[in-house]
């Protein structure tokens, strides 16, 4: 028991000096950090202080440059603005030389001008003083020339008059006479010249085609029975087919080359299918009718590219593609239209003339002969209305209306495409004429010679394009031969179709003969 007590009381003391040692040992430590604390403080409050000089030795270092430059640069800008003053004085003391200088002259210039205002004064007093002595000079003339000065100048006039005249009428005679010369070499140079540009192939059109059959047996098969398929065909195409004794061949007849072509063009495509009854050649003529459709228009097209020709309606361009498909006096009117306006847009360029616009005049001067056959009128007056409608050119119509002499023409250009169109149509080669035609118009022109009052004879020479008449001088006087000549003309025209022109040559001469023995 008693030692039980002692361990507890031992065990209580040992607590006791436990706690004291832990206690002086935590107080011990705590006054050391205190003192390591105190010391860290006060190593911190001289570092801090430190810098705290330091950054005031550079921020005193740095305010210091700082305001050196701004010295500097506060010294720059005065000087800067010495000089500026300095210029500006400097250029106000020349403003005012200038205006100085000015004002100098100004005044020179108003003396000047008083003066010139003293001398115009008095160069008008000597005018009017002058003028003062001419009239009374000119009185004094008229009082002893008994004169007025209109009298003197008509009197003088009528003497220069008279002695002029007569050399006046010869120098305009012989300027006539050489103008005639020289415009006719010229006109021959430009149209010769203008024909060697131009280089056209001879032109022929038939009213017939041929077509080319397989066999004699597709003959029969276009014939139909009872004849029924040629008849649909000659309906339906209006031509005429001509099936002779000529083996594996028919041939197409009309005077209409458009319906020529389709007649043509559906008969190929029916020996081709070899389905032949009337019902299939009223469908492919349909369809052949719409496909020349669209060739016309490439016929147009590809003359106005040719040509060098734009913006035109297309209405207008399809009409000009028909031209192809008509004919006058075998020659196409299409090719014809091209090269009048080939020639026409050739001499436009030498006279210095709008080429353009002479070319297409030239290209729808017969523009009225690819539908004359649809309408009533002539082919001038169609092609007249068919130009207004189309907002032509008012050039392109009257060289349309006068290209035949139906009216006067009013340009240079519509004078150039009457030209043109005679040179195309008289070249050898353009159109063809049946032999009967030529003998009866040969026959017509010594007809119309022999006729006339006081001829002897007439013939018809170079192969009609000239008639020469022999007159008889005792009945015929000089001025009678002349008016003969302009009568056979006119009938001519008005009585004769004909290509190109007809010279007109009445001949008189007197012969004297005697017979010695």
């Amino acid at each position: 028991m008693g030692n039980t007590m002692f361990s507890i009381l031992l065990f209580v003391l040992g607590l006791i000096i436990g706690f004291a040692v832990v206690y002086v040992v935590n107080f011990l430590k705590k006054k050391s950090d205190d003192k390591k604390a105190d010391s860290i403080i006060d190593k911190a409050k001289k570092d801090a202080d430190k810098i705290k000089r330091d950054s005031i030795l550079e921020a005193k270092e740095e305010i210091h440059k700082l305001k050196l430059d701004a010295d500097k640069e506060v010294k720059e800008k005065k000087n800067e603005v010495k000089e500026a003053e300095d210029r500006l004085l400097q250029r106000e003391n020349n403003i005012d030389r200038r205006d100085l200088a000015l004002q100098n002259r100004e005044k020179s210039l108003e003396d000047r001008e008083n003066s010139l205002l003293e001398k115009q004064e008095k160069i008008q007093e000597i005018k009017e003083e002058m003028e003062e002595i001419k009239k009374q000079e000119l009185e004094e003339l008229e009082k002893i020339s008994k004169y007025s000065k209109e009298d003197a100048r008509k009197a003088v006039m009528k003497m220069v008059e008279e002695k002029m005249s007569k050399e006046i009428a010869a120098y305009i005679k012989e300027a006539e006479a050489d103008a005639k010369l020289e415009v006719q070499e010229k006109s021959k140079e430009l149209l010769v010249g203008a024909m060697q540009k131009y280089a056209a192939d001879i032109t022929s059109e038939q009213t017939v085609s041929v077509i080319t059959l397989p066999n004699d047996e597709m003959k029969g098969r276009l014939i139909g029975r009872e004849g029924r398929n040629i008849r649909t065909i000659e309906s339906v195409t209006g031509v005429d087919l001509i099936i002779d004794d000529t083996p594996e061949a028919i041939v197409i007849s009309s005077f209409d080359p458009l319906r020529r072509e389709m007649a043509r063009l559906t008969l190929e495509t029916l020996i081709k299918d070899g389905r032949i009854h009337p019902a299939r050649i009223e469908e492919l003529y349909a369809k052949t009718q719409a496909d020349v459709k669209e060739t016309i228009k490439e016929f147009g097209k590809n003359a106005l590219y040719e040509l060098g020709l734009s913006k035109m309606d297309p209405e207008l361009v399809e009409i000009v593609g028909k031209l192809h498909f008509r004919s006058s006096y075998g020659q196409n009117a299409l090719d014809h239209s091209m090269e009048v306006a080939n020639l026409a847009g050739l001499i436009a360029s030498e006279l210095g003339e709008n080429v353009n616009l002479a070319k297409r005049a030239g290209l729808l001067h017969d523009i009225g002969k690819a539908i004359d056959f649809e309408m009533e009128g002539s082919h001038v007056k169609i092609g007249m209305d068919l130009a207004k409608k189309y907002n032509e050119d008012p050039i392109v119509i009257n060289a349309i209306a006068s290209h035949h002499g139906d009216a006067e023409p009013t340009s240079i250009i519509a004078s150039i495409v009457a030209i043109a169109d005679t040179v195309s149509a008289s070249r050898p080669g353009a159109r063809n004429d049946s032999s009967e035609n030529y003998v009866q118009r040969l026959e017509q022109l010594e007809e119309i010679g022999n006729a006339m009052d006081g001829v002897d004879k007439a013939y018809a020479v170079q192969a009609g394009r000239e008639l020469r008449v022999m007159v008889k001088p005792e009945e015929v006087d000089d001025l009678t031969a002349h008016q003969i000549a302009r009568e056979i003309k006119e009938k001519i025209e008005s009585e004769l179709k004909y290509p190109g022109t007809i010279k007109v040559t009445v001949i008189r001469e007197t012969r004297a003969q005697e017979e010695a023995k």
